[in-house]
């Protein structure tokens, strides 16, 4: 066992921007030509990977979920420990758990629902656009273009902003300024949908 645990002393030592051997293997092709020079190399990375997995297992819980959500005007919530997130995204809402499929996504105006405790409502924060990562640790980031509370609007104002979005679409003279109100329709549009389904 001091054997591994030294080998995984000079692993983390190494000034690699990845210390986790299994990806370091993956990633460092010099390493995987040194595999063909014995049998005893390979043992011992099959080792120390089994090793770094352990230590990873460790130190989190496999059931927790990390997670950051911010946008440019506020961090809504800092590597705060969540059961679940719902997102919605291009490809459609999906639901995150811990151990969750490692993925990237666009995000698409929607809610994002936020369960930070089993039994207690969720969260809810309107976002327009922005990215959603799941990695291997079971940590979340979300990072939105604009992300406000949904109880923070008001039903008579997001109504006068989208017919004067929809005014804007049909009074645009370029392309550019048709596009840029389609957009803030398309926003509107989904807030104003999540506001009924909440009322």
């Amino acid at each position: 066992m001091k054997n591994i645990e030294n080998e995984w002393n000079l692993w983390s030592k190494s000034k690699l921007p990845c210390r986790c051997p299994s990806s370091i293997f993956c990633a460092n092709m010099s390493l995987c030509r040194q595999f063909l020079r014995g049998p005893r190399l390979l043992s011992q990375c099959q080792r120390l990977s089994v090793l770094s997995q352990q230590k990873c297992n460790e130190s989190t819980d496999p059931d927790s979920m990390s997670f950051t959500f911010a946008s440019p005007g506020k961090v809504y919530y800092n590597a705060e420990v969540v059961k679940q997130v719902d997102v919605p995204t291009l490809s459609g809402v999906f639901g995150i758990l811990a151990r969750h499929v490692p993925t990237i996504a666009a995000l698409k105006p929607g809610i994002v629902s936020v369960f930070e405790q089993d039994g207690v409502a969720p969260k809810k924060i309107f976002v327009s656009s922005g990215t959603v990562t799941v990695n291997n640790d079971s940590s979340v980031q979300i990072l939105a273009e604009e992300a406000h509370p949904l109880e923070s609007f008001e039903a008579k104002e997001v109504q006068h902003n989208l017919q004067e979005a929809q005014n804007a679409v049909n009074s645009a003279k370029t392309d550019q300024d048709k596009a840029e109100a389609q957009i803030a329709v398309e926003c509107l549009e989904e807030l104003t949908k999540a506001m009924a389904t909440t009322h």
